[in-house]
């Protein structure tokens, strides 16, 4: 991090400010810096250099203390982030205790955040998928929220952009719902994955399973070799932190190739209090920031702002960047600011076993994890009492089991001669939630946190959309698992709090009326013409595929925008 000497306004000047160190925040801070501005980045947590600060990422399972499990004590202390599948020994540090940064819950939403440089993009699960115009039409088509701004074709070069540098391993399956990418070699499905591939294919011809896409750098390119990345070498402890950069990270990839330009100023523990607004101006002139560790308030300024702080967090940010001009959040003269917020339904899965196939079994990992069902509900026509529709993630492995019920030398024989059973099979849902203004996030009109920043009320709940797509999902899947000859076959229909997903989106959506939306076709606030979002807090809806890479491309799009409008004098 360069010093700062913060005593002159002048040295707290800058080209351009980016408000978050996460997936789209150092994307942002990537195309400024090559662009040749001057680019400051604030990360509200600690800092973590690439390899340098990822302590466990080489550790074997027996130099752990507890083997890798949470204690009870802290699993107690920590009921939120305890749920998340990787709150472990290996990778808590990474992660945001829940009694360091409370919320109010006005309904149940488990908030799982990552406040260091790179944010969450260290513990993403690295599933990416493209978006189609079946996503980006859906509203439009199905009157469910309002319509997109763009279409895919309007992001398909940032999509080939983004890929090509960030390492996305997949097929070309040419399915025209889940289009096909700037691939790597993609990870093979085992042979139960292919059996059920070609049962299901050959029964419902509009279903298709196929490999999953993912950010893991399967064979490494020379743009990748200039990062400083290798090789993922399939060690699936990614939530470590990956010293080989195989799969893809702010830190490992984005950000040392800001820096590299020399214009890149990265400024951790700094919690954003607000954006600046001058009304005789009508611009954005910069952002309030208060030190993390020393509570000191400062003001940088600026022509040009990025705001990726993940979409709960850039909702709080812009709800509290209050001026006479805005008096209800920076850019809300809709009043949607922090409305319709919706997430993805991951809260139904199904196992099942398969007895044939004996003489294979799993050997090695698949950091893909296995097979994708990409969307088939509703996609040509309306077909369910439901809108929108549902993916589905699918895998097989075998395990082996050893008996311990006998004593001694039975015992010990049995223990040291595992025996291989079945092949255990399961799928997760994926599903769409309809964007409504009653799942809101606002500031709390009392309570602050220890920055004298309001705490954010969060009122998300699932509806009866959401019931009825579950239950078709595990009726359906059910269905398919037994056409493929899959025995005790169960289905898990659990209830977990929104926000588990970790797929937040909107509050600060997109769309071509200012009335109705935040920010237009660019990710550009309507009202504010040099502020930009391109993180969660800026989806109209949600689709069913994983976000990241569309945040990715929006951001890459954006700064060529953004950039090309400075040179106009438009910004």
């Amino acid at each position: 991090m360069a010093n700062l000497n913060i005593d002159s306004e002048k040295d707290r000047t800058y080209d351009a400010i980016v408000i978050g160190s996460g997936i789209s925040g150092g994307w942002s801070a990537k195309e400024l810096s090559e662009r040749g501005l001057k680019t400051l980045v604030l990360e509200r947590g600690r800092d973590v250099q690439h390899v340098k600060d990822y302590p466990t990422t080489n550790m074997y399972p027996w130099e752990f203390e507890h083997r890798g499990e949470m204690p009870y004590s802290v699993q107690q202390e920590n009921p939120i982030v305890s749920r998340c599948y990787a709150f472990h020994e290996d990778a808590a540090h990474f992660f945001v205790k829940d009694n360091e940064h409370p919320y109010v819950q006005e309904k149940p939403f488990d908030w799982i955040r990552g406040y260091q440089v790179g944010g969450k993009s260290l513990l993403w699960a690295r599933q990416t998928q493209r978006w189609s115009d079946f996503d980006f039409e859906g509203p439009a088509r199905d009157g469910f929220a309002v319509d997109w701004p763009i279409r895919y074709a309007d992001l398909k070069p940032w999509y080939d952009y983004v890929e090509r540098f960030a390492g996305i391993s997949g097929d070309r399956d040419g399915l025209p719902e889940l289009p096909d990418g700037e691939f790597l070699p993609g990870y093979p499905l085992n042979v139960v994955e292919k059996y059920f591939k070609q049962k299901v294919e050959a029964k419902y011809p509009q279903r298709k399973v196929i490999s999953a896409r993912c950010a893991h750098i399967s064979k490494p390119q020379p743009i990748h070799i200039q990062q400083g990345r290798t090789q993922c070498q399939n060690r699936t402890l990614c939530q470590r932190g990956c010293p080989f950069g195989g799969y893809f990270s702010s830190n490992a990839s984005t950000l040392p190739w800001a820096a590299k330009t020399g214009n890149m100023t990265l400024r951790p523990d700094s919690v954003v209090h607000s954006i600046l607004y001058d009304d005789k101006k009508g611009r954005a002139v910069g952002v309030k920031v208060i030190d993390r560790n020393t509570n000191e308030e400062m003001d940088f300024y600026t022509k040009l702002i990025f705001v990726n702080a993940a979409a709960i967090n850039t909702n709080l940010i812009l709800l509290n960047s209050k001026s006479d001009r805005f008096p209800d959040g920076l850019g809300n003269d809709s009043g949607t600011l922090g409305k319709y917020v919706a997430f993805h339904n991951y809260s139904a899965r199904i196992y099942g076993e398969y007895e044939g196939l004996l003489d294979f079994k799993t050997e090695g990992r698949n950091p893909a994890g296995g097979g994708y069902i990409p969307r088939f509900r509703n996609l040509h026509k309306q077909e369910t009492d439901y809108l929108r529709g549902y993916a589905a993630g699918f895998g097989a492995y075998r395990s082996a089991k050893s008996d311990r019920s006998g004593l001694g030398e039975d015992l010990k024989s049995s223990l040291l001669n595992p025996a291989l059973g079945n092949w255990t099979v399961g799928s997760h849902m994926m599903g769409e939630t309809i964007p409504k203004a009653s799942n809101y996030v606002a500031l709390d009109e009392k309570q602050k946190d220890q920055w004298g920043i309001p705490l954010l009320k969060i009122s998300i709940d699932y509806d009866e959309n959401d019931a009825k797509m579950k239950k078709d999902y595990l009726d359906t899947l059910e269905e398919m698992f037994v056409e493929a000859g899959f025995s005790n076959v169960r289905r898990d229909d659990r209830w977990q709090p929104p926000g588990l997903d970790i797929h937040e989106m909107g509050g600060a959506r997109m769309g071509a009326d200012p009335k109705t939306s935040v920010l237009n076709g660019w990710n550009q606030i309507h009202a504010v013409p040099n502020v930009f979002v391109t993180d969660g807090a800026s989806m109209t809806s949600t689709s069913t595929q994983n976000p990241s890479l569309t945040y990715m491309a929006f951001s890459a799009r954006s700064v060529d925008y953004a950039v090309k409008e400075m040179k106009k004098g438009n910004i």
